[in-house]
């Protein structure tokens, strides 16, 4: 199984954590498969007594990061030392061998390289999958009134086949009240595996209420939103980038597809508070926008050097502006640093967030997993973003009040309300206004 390698900025647990809460899911996807060989100890006594102790998910992550990590020389740790520290230890619980695990590193001062219990290795894997098992609802509990309430249904899933709607309020999940209940304690009631049912009892205004049988299933997540929009005389299409899950290409291709057939003008990519994602995805991603040219360079803990370059498969080569801000990172970086060192879009916006590293991540025996730093990248610049970020070529922040508003009425981002994706037009019609002025229109002859 390939090795998948993600670009995650430390703010996706900002991000993606209390917004997949809100998703109904249970299941993970297959990556990295990496179990640990137990080389530096002979001995088949020694190996027996780590297998099926906590002292065995500690080796494996110290394993791990002496096979794969970036900097050989750990940052000047004796990591054989650590290890033999590691291991004189007795742990009684799974909960000693995390905190222990945690403390080899963060000598190592990169924090990137990270272990996750299983709760949030669950999550990471889910939300990088760009897929989960439920029945794709996100709930929301009213402050106010303390419901539990739909915030939406996900397209083609249970929810939305069997007709439930964005207010619909959950007042009972398999005759337990949720009056007074917790998200995470709905989450996990609704959760389940493939193929399993659950009642919902459901309230809406104007209707009695009434209850709804759902068959949990596989889902694919949106990472990418797009529309039409009539922009005076111009045709832009909006796209909105929410992550580079291992969906979000094939959903950007549709995309852009769509719009294309839509005869758009110009283009509006936003990937502001885009966190990251996979690698792979990003590179995609810019092969769509980029019909030649460097899109990227990573460097590995000996040196090697791997290069990714356009391939010639744009899917279009109109105008483009790309908003970012100080919450992009990662892969997100990846794909404005491209487009922009080629001359292919304007970027506006603020400095974004500066996350140069790639992370491999494993699976721990015990359903934990690790996160650890196997290289480094570069834009076509060759300039290092780490802790720097990339230069919007216009820099254009939001106040807090701008920023406010657009938190809590998502429906006005791409707006006359966000002087951003305003800025973004008015440079795109600098580009498309010679194209859109109509030639004299001469009648044929012989027709009146």
């Amino acid at each position: 199984m390939p090795t998948l390698l993600y670009l995650l900025s430390m703010n996706q647990y900002k991000k993606y954590f209390p917004w997949l809460k809100s998703f109904l899911f249970n299941g993970a996807i297959a990556t990295t498969a990496s179990l640990s060989v137990v080389a530096a100890i002979s001995g088949n006594s020694v190996f027996a007594a780590l297998q099926n102790s906590p002292k065995n998910v500690v080796d494996e992550a110290w394993q791990i990061v002496n096979r794969e990590y970036v900097d050989r020389n750990f940052n000047q740790v004796d990591w054989l030392a650590t290890r033999q520290e590691l291991l004189s230890r007795n742990y009684t619980s799974n909960e000693q061998a995390y905190e222990a695990i945690r403390e080899a590193l963060e000598p190592l001062g990169d924090p990137y390289t990270r272990f996750l219990d299983p709760e949030n290795f669950q999550v990471l894997t889910n939300q990088t999958a760009g897929e989960l098992s439920g029945v794709g609802i996100r709930l929301e509990v009213n402050e106010e009134t303390k419901n539990l309430s739909i915030v939406e249904p996900l397209d083609n899933s249970p929810a939305s086949k069997a007709g439930l709607q964005s207010g619909d309020v959950i007042e009972e999940i398999d005759g337990k009240s949720t009056q007074g209940m917790e998200l995470k304690e709905a989450s996990s009631l609704i959760r389940g595996e493939v193929g399993t049912s659950i009642i919902l009892k459901i309230s809406r205004q104007g209707a009695t209420p009434f209850d709804v049988t759902l068959t949990r299933a596989q889902i694919e997540l949106p990472s990418v939103r797009y529309s039409l929009k009539q922009e005076d005389q111009m045709q832009v299409g909006y796209i909105s980038l929410d992550e580079f899950s291992s969906h979000a290409a094939e959903q950007m291709r549709r995309a852009i597809r769509d719009l294309n057939q839509e005869d758009v003008d110009a283009y509006v990519l936003d990937l502001r508070n885009n966190p990251g994602g996979l690698l792979h995805a990003s590179i995609d991603i810019a092969r769509m926008w980029l019909e030649q040219g460097s899109i990227v360079s990573t460097v590995d803990r000996i040196g090697g050097k791997q290069e990714f370059s356009a391939n010639q498969t744009s899917l279009t080569n109109l105008p483009l502006v790309v908003l970012v801000n100080e919450d992009s990172a990662s892969a997100s970086e990846i794909l404005t640093g491209a487009l922009k060192d080629n001359q292919r879009a304007t970027v506006i916006g603020t400095q974004t967030f500066g996350k140069a590293a790639v992370q491999s991540v494993h699976p721990l025996s015990d359903g934990s997993g690790l996160a650890v730093t196997v290289s480094r990248y570069y834009p076509p610049s060759g300039i290092d973003i780490t802790k720097r970020g990339i230069t919007p070529d216009i820099k254009l922040g939001l106040t807090q009040s701008q920023k406010r508003l657009l938190q809590n009425k998502p429906e006005l981002i791409a707006t006359k309300n966000d002087p951003q994706y305003q800025r973004a037009l008015e440079i795109l019609e600098g580009e498309v206004a010679p194209k859109l002025i109509l030639e004299p229109t001469v009648e044929p002859i012989g027709v009146r």
